[in-house]
C-alpha cells in the first residue's frame, strides 16, 4: 500500500474538535497541528464573538501555519459548527492556504445539524473537492460514541490499490 503523508490542522473552542483531531491523526498515523488565533474565544463575550463571526462569515486574525503544506499529500482539516457555519479561525487558515493545499479531507463537530452547509463552504474556500467528510456530534464525542464513524472516515482515506 502506498504511504500518504498527513497533516491534521484543527481548530477547537471547547476541546471537542480537538478530541477527534487528535484521534484521527493516531488512525491515520497523520501529525497533528492546531489552528491559533492572536485573540481568545473564553466566557460569554467569546461565544458571542463567535456566532457573530461565523453568522457575517468573517475570518478572524490567526497565527502562520508551522506546517510546510508541500510536504504532505493531504491535508483533514476540521471545524466546529458555528451558526452553520465554518468557524471563522478555520475559514482563515483556508483563505490564507487555498493555494497550497494539497488533496483535502473535512470532519465537523456539532450540535446537531449544519454539516451540509459546512463542507460546502469548505470546499468553496479550499477551492476543490474533499476525499472524503465526517461529520460527528458533541454528544457522541462526549459519550466516546465516534469510534465507528472515524474509523469509517479514516478507511476512506486509505490509498486505494491503484495508488500503490
Amino acid at each position: 500500500m502506498a504511504y500518504l503523508k498527513t497533516l491534521v490542522v484543527y481548530y477547537s473552542r471547547s476541546g471537542t474538535t480537538r478530541k477527534i483531531a487528535e484521534a484521527l491523526s493516531e488512525a491515520l498515523n497523520a501529525n497533528i497541528e492546531e489552528i491559533v488565533e492572536a485573540n481568545g474565544r473564553a466566557g460569554f463575550f467569546g461565544y458571542v464573538r463567535s456566532l457573530v463571526e461565523a453568522i457575517q462569515k468573517n475570518p478572524s486574525a490567526i497565527a502562520q501555519s508551522k506546517s510546510d503544506l508541500s510536504s504532505y499529500d493531504r491535508v483533514v482539516i476540521g471545524t466546529p459548527v458555528w451558526a452553520w457555519s465554518v468557524s471563522s479561525p478555520v475559514r482563515a487558515y483556508l483563505m490564507a492556504n487555498k493555494e497550497h493545499l494539497p488533496e483535502v479531507a473535512f470532519f465537523c463537530t456539532l450540535g446537531g445539524k449544519g454539516s451540509e452547509s459546512v463542507f460546502g463552504q469548505m470546499q468553496s474556500l479550499a477551492g476543490k473537492a474533499p476525499l472524503a467528510v465526517y461529520a460527528v456530534t458533541a454528544g457522541e464525542v462526549t459519550s466516546a460514541r465516534y469510534g465507528a464513524g472515524l474509523a469509517a472516515f479514516a478507511k476512506a482515506l486509505e490509498p486505494s490499490v491503484s495508488a500503490a
